[in-house]
């Protein structure tokens, strides 16, 4: 079964996106981490996804659903989040790995 899995990046100046792929238990990456606010993380994922037709529409459409979300949060500079992205995590919980600079 595939699956896709977006990783964040959350820091103190921006975040950032990946697309990653698992099947079975190995995990490929898709796409390199877009960083905002330095670029426009979300459009340059939504460019991938529109040039990948094996993404589907559904897919997509929660992809970028999520990144919206995980930015709004990220912009909102909660402390709680920022001393436990544990949290993070049960708040997304849908193919989201959330992790700063150091962590596994």
């Amino acid at each position: 079964m595939n699956k896709l899995i977006l990783k964040f990046l959350w820091l103190e100046k921006s975040i950032a996106v990946c697309l990653d792929q698992t099947v079975g238990v190995k995990t490929t990456p898709l796409t390199e981490y877009f960083f905002w606010p330095q670029k426009d993380a979300w459009e340059e994922m939504k460019n991938y996804l529109e040039d990948n037709p094996w993404v589907t529409q559904a897919d997509s459409i929660f992809l970028l659903n999520q990144i919206t979300d995980v930015i709004n949060c990220w912009q909102e500079k909660n402390p709680v989040y920022k001393k436990n992205l544990n949290k993070l995590s049960e708040k997304f919980p849908t193919c989201i790995k959330i992790k700063t600079l150091g962590q596994d």
